[in-house]
């Protein structure tokens, strides 16, 4: 059983930043890719930003260049920079695993940006 543990998410200002962090428990690298999702309440969930086994990347058109997908191997943990961040941000983020045909998804934490 794959759990993912997000964490960093909270109040902040526009034009603030955030990192968000996603704690996998096992080898991120069991994972064909990693990503992070986000949700406004009735809304359908979107893909925000992904990063292969390889090490590719990519984002959303609405959070390019200006959010940045990384993970750290060793601390099994993937993390969402998020800067010039925008009211239109706001939203329950995910982290996702993608295991062949297996999804794998936290519990989500919550991020307000406040004009």
């Amino acid at each position: 059983q794959v759990q993912l543990v997000e964490s960093g998410g909270g109040l902040v200002q526009v034009g603030g930043s955030l990192r968000l962090s996603c704690a996998a428990s096992r080898n991120i690298f069991s994972f064909n890719a990693m990503g992070w999702y986000r949700q406004v309440l009735g809304r359908p969930r979107e893909s925000v930003a992904a990063i292969t086994r390889g090490g590719s990347t990519n984002y959303a058109d609405s959070v390019k260049g200006r959010f940045t997908i990384s993970r750290d191997v060793a601390k099994k943990t993937v993390y969402l920079q998020m800067n010039s961040l925008k009211p239109e941000d706001t939203a329950v983020y995910y982290c996702n695993a993608l295991e062949f045909s297996s999804n794998y998804w936290g519990l989500g934490t919550q991020v307000t940006v406040s004009s």
